[in-house]
């Protein structure tokens, strides 16, 4: 009896206070205004890519299965040195990113690599072709005497040897005249344009013809055919020397 006096007199007091604190409702009794979408709107908006929540979903490749071994591996290897079952938040995060990073790496390593080697073989190649350059004509032209290159030569009955020192003779020799500015990367018709008499021209244009053709083209050379070619260079020798 007690029980149910005071269970009506608990719920006339809760009562009382939802009645203290309520708040009273205020409905909205305005009439509804039915918007109607045509055909062409709703099309629009099956077209608008932001309304659509299709998930396509991409096929695995090697790639994707390889990357997932990959990290399944490092992930089993860290799980093995800190003694758990399942690395979790932080680590987890880690270890996924862990093969990305090695692999970048490994990337950067080997275009720094190739670059090097490639940076190298450039120096080297430039390296070794001035030392051949400096060993031929220019060593001769700045360093020896010709004349006695050319005595040996023909000493040796090598002739066509004996028409290239000739012709590298006569360029020193209008180097020091001043009569051309000799530079190993200049061609011969270079010089022929420096040269401004046409008492230099023509003499200089034969014996380049001639060097060119015995030179570079292999012509076998005897000694008469040396002594014939040689008159063109002992003109131009005897012109230089009268403008000296």
């Amino acid at each position: 009896m007690h029980k149910v006096i005071l269970t009506l007199l608990f719920c006339g007091c809760l009562g009382q206070a939802w009645s203290q604190d309520s708040v009273p409702l205020n409905y909205d009794e305005a009439p509804l205004e039915v918007v109607e979408i045509d055909k062409e709107q709703l099309e629009s908006y099956r077209n608008d890519p932001d309304f659509d929540y299709e998930v396509v979903k991409t096929e695995r490749t090697i790639w994707d299965d390889f990357m997932d071994w990959l990290g399944n591996l490092f992930l089993r290897f860290f799980e093995w040195i800190f003694g758990a079952e399942k690395a979790v938040g932080f680590l987890a995060t880690f270890l996924r990113v862990v093969p990305y990073l090695l692999l970048g790496i490994l990337i950067f390593i080997l275009i720094k690599f190739f670059l090097k080697v490639n940076a190298n073989a450039m120096r080297q190649a430039k390296k070794d072709s001035s030392t051949v350059a400096l060993s031929e004509e220019e060593h001769l032209i700045r360093n020896e005497d010709i004349q006695a290159l050319i005595r040996k030569a023909l000493a040796d009955n090598d002739y066509r040897l004996a028409i290239r020192y000739y012709y590298l003779f006569l360029l020193q020799k209008m180097s020091d005249q001043e009569l051309i500015d000799w530079q190993l990367q200049k061609t011969n018709d270079d010089y022929l344009k420096e040269l401004r008499t046409q008492e230099l021209k023509g003499p200089f244009k034969t014996i380049t013809r001639l060097y060119d053709y015995i030179w570079y083209g292999s012509f076998a050379l005897d000694k008469a055919k040396y002594q014939q070619a040689e008159r063109a260079f002992i003109h131009l020798q005897k012109t230089l020397e009268r403008h000296a």
